[in-house]
């Protein structure tokens, strides 16, 4: 047991001392371990003699000594004060020799005991809203839209907005073309955004077979540095027009989206943008109870897991910004104050998830694994990718597994709070709702 202890808050020290009789002790039945595998010349195999042993891996049977004896000291002694180590304990070894007791030092951060959390003093807002039935329509035309067919235009046919008009386009900064901005036959769907402003607006109106300049002028936030607010022109030759028309909105069409008929798809598309409602004013319930949370608790923080917390986040913020030689403006600068505020904020709120959903028993099931791998492989072209990313990291999989009880503890917590309702308009429940 420890000779020796300083706390301070959250921060323990401890001292403590192997006797040498101990350390060999240990050390000898790690040896006798490796001499039931060791191949040595002369020997069989479990038949080699511990002295011979000692000879060759003495050192390295005491290294794993030392780990073991110090690992059972911390266990003793964690078990007796009833604490939990917030991460791994740092060790410093003073210089030891075989034979020789060994004298150690152990310092490492403790978790927190959560105080009482009285739910029921909390109150939550939880604003509720009317289903807009243009909304409804709104879907359904983005279901024919999502079954046009582009037919070709008569060679008389200008374009209009959200047609296809098939072009050819060659870039020019000044007299030089420059690379990466040529294409034939590509198919541009006019009014979608996809080049850079300006350049659709002055296709509309033209016909098949027009040629004529372009004239834009590229984002000072442009990817490609070389073309960053520069001034282009780009000659466009004009194939076709193509115009989209959407199918009649019938039974038929319901049937191919999985319903019997329209009015079943207008219901399913209703209770789709109720469940949508009802979720963005959970969100917001969720950010406003982590708030309250955040604020009304008292907790010391071990510093360990701030500085871990911190760290990641300035690593992270590092990579995104990487590609900054300079300057990448003062929305980007680090600021350490901030983030190491923010850094204790998500501590304090990880805790307060972890310790309330263990005493209460929240569990994240196989099933909570699945479903939302499944849910993220879905924004992926090949979901497959995300499966196997799973499969094989299993820190991810952990991460995964962690935010999982993290948002089901929360979700339990609401279920002891008050809520107070307000009446909002959609969008306004759109625009407020986000995850923190």
């Amino acid at each position: 047991m420890f000779k020796k202890e300083k706390i301070k808050d959250l921060h323990y020290s401890v001292n403590g001392t192997i006797s040498a009789a101990d350390l060999q002790a240990a050390a000898d039945e790690i040896l006798t371990e490796y001499g039931k595998t060791a191949k040595m010349a002369g020997f069989r195999p479990g038949h080699i003699p511990l002295s011979v042993l000692r000879q060759k891996y003495n050192a390295s049977a005491y290294g794993e000594a030392v780990d073991k004896l110090m690992n059972k000291d911390l266990n003793d002694y964690i078990a007796e004060k009833k604490i939990r180590l917030a991460g791994s304990p740092k060790a410093d070894l003073a210089g030891w020799e075989i034979g020789k007791d060994v004298e150690y030092s152990l310092e490492f951060d403790i978790l927190p005991t959560l105080p009482e959390i009285d739910l029921e003093k909390y109150t939550v807002v939880k604003k509720t809203t009317t289903l807009d039935e243009s909304e409804v329509e709104k879907s359904l035309e983005n279901i024919r839209k999502s079954r046009s067919v582009a037919e070709k235009q008569a060679e008389d046919y200008a374009a209009q907005n959200g047609d296809t008009a098939v072009i050819d386009f060659k870039g020019f900064l000044g007299d030089e073309a420059f690379e990466g901005g040529a294409a034939e036959k590509h198919h541009l769907i006019l009014g979608s955004g996809a080049f850079i402003p300006g350049f659709e607006d002055q296709v509309i109106g033209h016909k098949a077979g027009d040629e004529f300049d372009v004239n834009v002028k590229f984002p000072k936030d442009y990817h490609a540095e070389n073309l960053a607010g520069k001034d282009a022109r780009f000659a466009v030759k004009v194939h076709e027009v193509r115009k989209h028309v959407l199918p009649e909105l019938n039974d038929e069409l319901a049937k191919t989206v999985g319903q019997e008929s329209v009015e079943a798809l207008r219901e399913h598309i209703r209770k789709i943008i109720n469940e949508q409602y009802e979720e963005a004013a959970k969100r917001d319930m969720r950010n406003e109870l982590l708030d309250q949370l955040a604020d009304k608790v008292k907790l010391d923080l071990p510093e360990t897991l701030v500085e871990q917390e911190y760290n990641m986040a300035k690593q992270e913020h590092d990579r995104q910004h990487a590609h900054c030689e300079k300057d990448c403006g003062e929305d980007h600068k680090w600021d350490e104050k901030k983030e190491r505020k923010e850094a204790e904020r998500r501590v304090k709120l990880g805790l307060i998830l972890a310790e309330w959903g263990t005493k209460n028993k929240v569990e994240v099931s196989r099933d909570d694994l699945q479903q939302a791998i499944w849910a993220e492989a879905a924004q992926y072209p090949d979901p497959k990718q995300v499966f196997e990313f799973y499969n094989k990291n299993q820190n991810a999989l952990a991460m995964l597994r962690g935010m999982i009880f993290e948002r089901k503890a929360l979700d339990a917590m609401l279920t002891h709070v008050k809520t107070k309702e307000k009446s909002v308009k959609p969008e306004e429940l759109f625009q407020q709702a986000s995850v923190r």
